[in-house]
């Protein structure tokens, strides 16, 4: 479970930790569990000498490093829409996009569950039929398969590790339990990351400001739709999305235009 995931840390020793990780595992058949031990090592490995607001973008390539996936973006979860932290590749970055602009797909499945959510097949059958415009949308961009894994602790989910991948098939026990191993050092770091109301050096800022900057917009032109057209927040922000899907586009970036005043939602 993601609670064993979470006592990973990349520059200690989990065996001299309170509570830690008391060495290598084994499996029923006494095998020791030598993908955990590369992960680790892996892991420590790219996050050393990082700084700490870029790696949740390193770890992202990590996770592109141990597993069978060509792209990997983590997004925390927020009201309305869940926030697009950091990608490992622009293609990336805009599957993780395209689910938020949807309000659908695995990332918003594992937010609602609490759970790893694998869509082994986005071509046909079950996962197609689960999220069908989703579904269309990532293969026409290249993409055969999701697996989104829960960021926190089994009682709360605070965002979401989404892996990508370009042809169909699951993950293994082993791949899933590295994949839990990533998302619980990412759970970690975004803990140990500095917030905007603890002290910082006056040149840099907040960790979060650039996110929560691009965050905003979407709800300073859901506030606008609003008033445009005398709706709730619930409804303007279903048009904001309906727009920016039909337009091709992102929600994001159809803010941009509503802020602007591009883009007005009562001239039509």
């Amino acid at each position: 479970m993601l609670k064993e995931a979470v006592v990973v840390r990349p520059r200690d020793d989990p065996r001299d930790a309170p509570g830690g990780d008391p060495g290598p595992r084994r499996t029923g058949g006494g095998e020791l569990d030598l993908d955990g031990i590369r992960a680790a090592d892996v892991i420590a490995r790219g996050v050393r000498g990082v700084e700490p607001g870029d790696v949740p973008g390193r770890l992202c390539e990590v996770a592109v490093e141990l597993l069978p996936v060509i792209g990997a973006s983590v997004s925390l979860r927020s009201e309305g829409m869940p926030v697009q932290l950091s990608a490992s590749s622009a293609h990336a970055a805009h599957l993780a996009q395209l689910q938020a602009t949807l309000g659908d797909g695995p990332c918003q499945s594992v937010l609602e569950e609490g759970a790893p959510v694998l869509a082994c097949d986005l071509t046909t059958g079950r996962d197609a039929g689960r999220w069908p415009v989703f579904a269309q949308q990532a293969t026409e961009a290249g993409v055969r398969a999701v697996y989104a894994v829960p960021l926190g602790s089994d009682a709360v989910c605070v965002g979401t590790l989404d892996l990508y991948r370009d042809s169909p098939g699951g993950l293994t026990d082993r791949q899933l339990h590295v994949a839990r191993l990533v998302a619980g050092v990412m759970t970690v770091a975004l803990m140990a990351l500095p917030r905007e109301t603890e002290a910082e050096p006056r040149d840099e800022e907040p960790w979060l400001s650039g996110l929560a900057a691009d965050h905003d917009k979407v709800y300073q032109a859901v506030g606008m739709i609003m008033a445009q057209l005398g709706v709730g927040a619930d409804d303007a922000l279903a048009r904001l999305r309906a727009d920016a899907f039909a337009r091709g586009s992102t929600a994001l970036d159809v803010a941009r235009d509503v802020i602007a005043h591009r883009r007005r939602f009562d001239q039509y």
